[in-house]
């Protein structure tokens, strides 16, 4: 072999032992026993280490000195090794592996805090979370900006400066148009209980729907659904309320965008640094578009409605018009993945100026939760009520995800983007949507943007996709016409 096919098949193994760790991640969040977490913070730790180890390895250097591309897509495959090859070696090896342990221990310590509304009893392991990734953090910046470099981890190519630019653009926006819906009646809601197993049977006939393909993949129950996987095996999770089963369904088919995306990738990228999402804003454009310009359309609500009826009968909405007004509600409430598409975002700067500030040192672990309540009051307008519902309701920060929330916002005004140009290329989109036919607009979605995986750069991926730059502007039109048409602003 040459050097490229060499460095190719070391890739590919390296690629597989990732993949393993990812199921060792899944495996933990639905069905390994509870009294398993410090052992399976080790076994992270121990494959972390090989990793680690691999992607960090000399013989990288010499392949990659001598390697020659076939073709466009083996450049791409050169500049993503060396870009991986590149950032690891800047973090010492039991660095790594004591990341891998130690956030691995904290998950369940913050499950465990979650279900017992005990934030102090979670603190002093997150204090060690933030800790060790800051340590990464300044290794990986060089002496530049700690939670650039976090962020770079999900969306190359943007620094918190951007990312705060943006959002002091939208805030003002969203705020407004919030407050004004918030002046008008509230829809009518859903009343009764849901049986969990109809549920489940409807969230996965809307996982077929959206292309999901079950026989690469499954759907389990988690307390915090997520897409695991990539390529042959994509795995999500959702949950379900008795007395809200939006949460199930929407929960699902936004997981089902992420596992969609992965299983779309052409099969020839199959473990290579192109064989999954570009990045985590991308990641998020397709399963905030699947879920709400496509899930949560007029069209489509009107076809879930009558699958309701026929699962659970009679539940307190006369119509298609008042249900597509109930899964739209705009709502108090306090957390981020039960949040109406509106005021998502809000949920989403909170913690991007929390985050950013517990990276660069100037907010501390301890002041976390004031610095939550003060800011959920002063965006929100009413205050925190238990833990769960604010500093202890996501999983990312105890499991070192630093940098990943604004991805979810861009991902959003991503999807603003994609959605106009597909409603410009696919002509008729509301009446196949009407049947419960997504399968025009997917197939747009997996020629212009999923099967090219990480071929391009994040920005790139849907500069092509959608024929232009993207912008906050589509997204802002789309939410101004849809609210004030749900709520006759």
């Amino acid at each position: 072999m040459n050097a490229f096919e060499q460095l190719l098949a070391f890739s590919r193994d390296t690629q597989a032992l990732g993949q393993i760790a990812g199921r060792l991640g899944w495996d933990q969040e639905t069905m390994m026993p509870a009294g398993a977490g410090a052992q399976r913070g080790e076994e992270m730790a121990a494959i972390e280490g090989v990793l680690h180890a691999r992607r960090s390895d000399p013989k990288i250097a010499e392949w990659l000195a001598s390697a020659e591309a076939p073709d466009a897509a083996g450049a791409a495959i050169l500049r993503e090794i060396r870009y991986g090859y590149d950032r690891t070696r800047k973090v010492p090896a039991d660095l790594a592996r004591r990341i891998a342990q130690v956030t691995s221990e904290s998950q369940a310590k913050w499950a465990q805090a979650r279900a017992d509304e005990d934030v102090a009893a979670f603190l002093p392991v997150l204090e060690e979370v933030v800790a060790l990734k800051r340590e990464e953090g300044q290794a990986l910046a060089e002496g530049g900006d700690v939670y650039d470099a976090m962020v770079a981890d999900y969306e190359r190519g943007v620094t918190g400066s951007d990312l705060a630019k943006i959002f002091d653009a939208m805030r003002p926006g969203l705020v407004d148009l919030r407050a004004r819906v918030l002046e008008k009646p509230a829809p009518k809601a859903l009343e009764g209980r849901f049986d969990e197993g109809k549920q489940l049977a409807l969230s996965e006939q809307l996982a077929v729907a959206f292309g999901y393909n079950l026989n690469n993949g499954r759907i389990d129950k988690a307390v915090h659904p997520f897409c695991s996987g990539s390529g042959q095996d994509v795995r999500v999770t959702t949950r379900t309320s008795a007395t809200d089963p939006f949460n199930c369904f929407y929960s699902t088919v936004h997981e089902v965008g992420h596992a969609a995306y992965e299983q779309n990738v052409d099969q020839a990228y199959l473990l290579t640094p192109l064989g999954g999402g570009v990045s985590m804003g991308v990641h998020e454009s397709q399963s905030r578009i699947y879920e709400n310009q496509l899930g949560r359309s007029r069209a489509f609500t009107g076809w879930l409605f009558a699958q309701m009826q026929t699962s659970f009968g009679d539940f307190g909405i006369e119509n298609a018009d008042e249900f597509y007004a109930a899964v739209n509600a705009v709502h108090r409430g306090y957390i981020r993945t039960e949040s109406d598409e509106l005021q998502y975002n809000l949920h989403v700067m909170l913690r991007f100026g929390l985050e950013r500030a517990l990276m660069t040192g100037d907010l501390s672990v301890g002041d976390l939760e004031a610095a939550w309540n003060d800011r959920f009051a002063a965006d929100f307008g009413y205050a925190v009520d238990k833990p769960s519902n604010g500093v202890l309701q996501d999983v990312h920060w105890s499991v070192g995800l630093f940098g990943y929330f604004p991805t979810y916002s861009l991902g959003n005004i991503y999807a603003g983007c994609l959605y106009e140009a597909l409603t410009q290329a696919v002509p008729n989109l509301e009446a196949d949507l009407a049947e419960g036919n997504t399968r025009r607009a997917t197939e747009w979605l997996r020629e212009n943007l999923q099967q090219h995986g990480g071929l391009r750069s994040p920005k790139d991926t849907i500069v092509h996709a959608i024929g232009g730059e993207p912008t906050h502007e589509p997204l802002k039109g789309y939410l101004e016409k849809k609210f004030s048409e749900i709520y006759d602003l």
